[in-house]
This record gives structure tokens, C-alpha cells and sequence, in this order.
């Protein structure tokens, strides 16, 4: 098991309560505005279930999965529906999604991963289906406070991108974090379209 799902199997507990409760409304709307009622979305990366839990209650079809088995099992439980043990290299499924969120989960791949685990997020993609995705906004790529990270730039991120034709950005914005504390480390935030 690699360190990254060690560290959420042994902090599951606090990491779910501290963000459970984070207001992430605004990026969720963002998402949510582009997509219609019924839609299917599959939250990649779901963590303590906060998102999967929004879009359930706006009327959306919801599947979420993890790669930590004790993050399915709290975000379960927190959201009344079942939650998958996956790792992202393992989505295999085609053309079924009209929305796939991926809040800071996919930033824990290296890169060369990380360009296919995006082509199979596309793949999983209906045609003109959407991608959230966020990262930590630098240029650092390694282990940090027990996890691994790929931080990005809009520079890297267009490099990435390179390697999937079909996805293309639709908005692109920088945030602060929103946890107490946190103010000062910003974020990339994504909007991708399946053309």
C-alpha cells in the first residue's frame, strides 16, 4: 500500500470530520450549474463523502468511490449510499458519466500517472460530459506531510492536458484554501469538457 492511502487509512477519522463541514458551495454550484437534474456524477476521490452527500440531495445519481477502505466506510455511512474501494488507475468503465468530480484526490498521483488516469476519466466521460478537478497551486511534485503530491500551474496543467485530446478547458480559477488557517495556500481549480 502505498504512503498516500496509508496516511487516509490512519487519519480517516479526523481527516472526515475536518472537511466534512468545509463550505466548498461556491465550486460545487459551479459544477452542479453545468450539469442537469438526473445527471450521473461519480465523485473520484470521494473523502469523507461532503460532495457525494451535496449531490445527492440536488437530485443527482451519485457513484462515489475511494482508494482508502476506511474512507468508504465513513463516507458510507455518511451518505447512505455504498461507497467502492477503487484506486483511480482501476476505472475501467466507458462512456458513463455526465459529470466526474475529482476534488483534490487526483493531485496525489505523480504525473506520468496522473496523464492516465485523466485519459480514463475521459474515456469514463459521456461525450460533452465534464471534469472538476483541483491541485495545490506550485510547481513542487514529491512528499509532503506523509502524502504525495503533484502541484500545478496553468502551465503544467496545458502540458498534462497535451495527452488528452478530446478534454479541453472550459474555466479555469484560483482559490484560497477554506479551512480555518489554510488561507494562504491556493489552489488550481478546473473545469474540463469532453469535446
Amino acid at each position: 500500500m502505498n504512503n498516500t492511502i496509508q496516511y487516509y487509512q490512519q487519519n480517516a477519522e479526523q481527516f472526515s470530520r475536518e472537511t466534512r463541514s468545509v463550505d466548498f458551495s461556491q465550486n460545487q454550484g459551479k459544477f452542479m450549474s453545468k450539469l442537469k437534474k438526473n445527471d450521473t456524477i461519480l465523485d473520484f476521490g470521494c473523502g469523507s463523502g461532503r460532495d457525494t452527500k451535496c449531490f445527492l440531495e440536488h437530485g443527482f445519481q451519485v457513484e462515489a468511490i475511494d482508494g482508502s477502505e476506511e474512507l468508504c466506510r465513513l463516507a458510507g455511512e455518511f451518505t447512505g449510499i455504498k461507497v467502492k474501494h477503487l484506486l483511480f488507475q482501476e476505472l475501467a468503465e466507458k462512456n458513463k458519466y455526465d459529470g466526474i468530480w475529482a476534488c483534490s484526490s487526483i493531485l496525489h498521483l505523480p504525473k506520468q500517472e496522473l496523464i492516465e488516469v485523466i485519459q480514463k476519466m475521459s474515456l469514463a466521460l459521456k461525450s460533452k460530459g465534464i471534469i472538476y478537478t483541483s491541485f495545490k497551486y506550485g510547481t513542487f511534485e514529491g512528499e509532503r506531510n506523509g502524502r504525495y503530491f503533484t502541484d500545478m500551474t496553468e502551465d503544467s496543467f496545458e502540458e498534462i492536458l497535451q495527452a488528452t485530446k478530446e478534454l479541453q478547458i472550459e474555466e479555469q480559477w484560483i482559490t484560497s484554501d477554506v479551512r480555518p488557517e489554510r488561507g494562504n495556500e491556493k489552489w488550481l481549480n478546473l473545469i474540463l469538457r469532453k469535446m
